[in-house]
């Protein structure tokens, strides 16, 4: 069931996550990875993560959504900020819980990559420099320009259809509307009612666009998980979930950009994670 932040899962964990790490400040970027049950995943994942990029510091934030596994005391163990929801409520509400952490911690970017190691991090600097450049607000990937080792049919022939539906419902072109690896101001992240559970990426990308951001792709490179299994259910039924989604955030962000503008600020009971004016408005 959508929801929006904070829930009482999400206090709890902001209250165990300042009770571990204190007032601690996040460097300039921030890596967010959400993990469910990726022990086996998330160690060469976080491994490879720099500690600095485009001459940037680099932190490290894993989000464990309810995990029936050790992967929290894995991500401690390899030198990652870690932050605990007792709960599982899917990867969007794991991902909206570290947006709302690393800009109340300081951060000013935000790059969101996932705990299977599909994507490869040496890219990252393709995803920052276009932000750093201001050329951009929100960066993400694209296997489409890119490359990728997925060899299902079914989900290659839904990146092409869900990329069509945005590109005609946006009036930009967009190849690829799932792609994690993705880099973004921190307040960004931040501006977009987020409400869904597992279909984040269609609903922050649809909403980023809807609020007037500047959205880049860049091709980049998408391979098999190197552990465990993929969260995604049946992929029929996941489909018409996420045009669902695209449809509805779409409709719902348009119309907040529209009452924002009228009234010259967000309206005060509109519960979204941090609003902030687009680039360019």
């Amino acid at each position: 069931m959508p929801t929006t932040f904070p829930d009482e899962v999400d206090e709890e964990a902001l209250t165990d996550y300042a009770a571990r790490y204190g007032d601690h400040r996040f460097a300039p970027v921030v890596v967010l990875i959400a993990a469910y049950n990726e022990r086996d995943a998330i160690p060469a994942v976080l491994e490879g993560i720099p500690g600095s990029s485009c001459d940037l510091d680099v932190d490290t934030l894993v989000v464990v959504d309810g995990a029936s596994d050790d992967t929290a005391d894995v991500a401690v163990r390899h030198g990652a900020y870690t932050c605990v929801a007792g709960t599982n409520r899917g990867q969007g509400a794991a991902l909206r819980l570290g947006y709302r952490l690393a800009a109340e911690r300081g951060a000013s970017y935000v790059v969101t990559t996932d705990a299977d190691g599909q994507y490869e991090i040496d890219e990252l600097p393709r995803l920052l420099r276009p932000i750093l450049d201001d050329e951009a607000d929100f960066v993400t990937g694209s296997r489409r320009l890119g490359s990728s080792e997925n060899p299902q049919l079914l989900r290659r022939l839904g990146t092409y259809v869900f990329a069509w539906l945005v590109s005609v419902m946006t009036g930009q072109r967009i190849t690829d509307t799932s792609f994690g690896f993705r880099a973004m101001r921190v307040e960004v992240a931040n501006s977009v009612r987020l409400e869904q559970q597992q279909y984040q990426s269609s609903e922050l990308l649809v909403g980023v666009l809807a609020r007037g951001y500047r959205v880049r792709e860049q091709a980049m490179t998408m391979r098999q998980r190197v552990a465990g299994v993929s969260k995604k259910g049946n992929n029929v039924l996941y489909g018409y979930r996420y045009s669902r989604v695209v449809l509805g955030t779409w409709l719902r962000e348009r119309r907040a950009r529209r009452l924002s503008g009228a009234a010259g600020a967000s309206s005060a009971d509109e519960q979204v994670n941090e609003p902030a004016r687009a680039a360019g408005e």
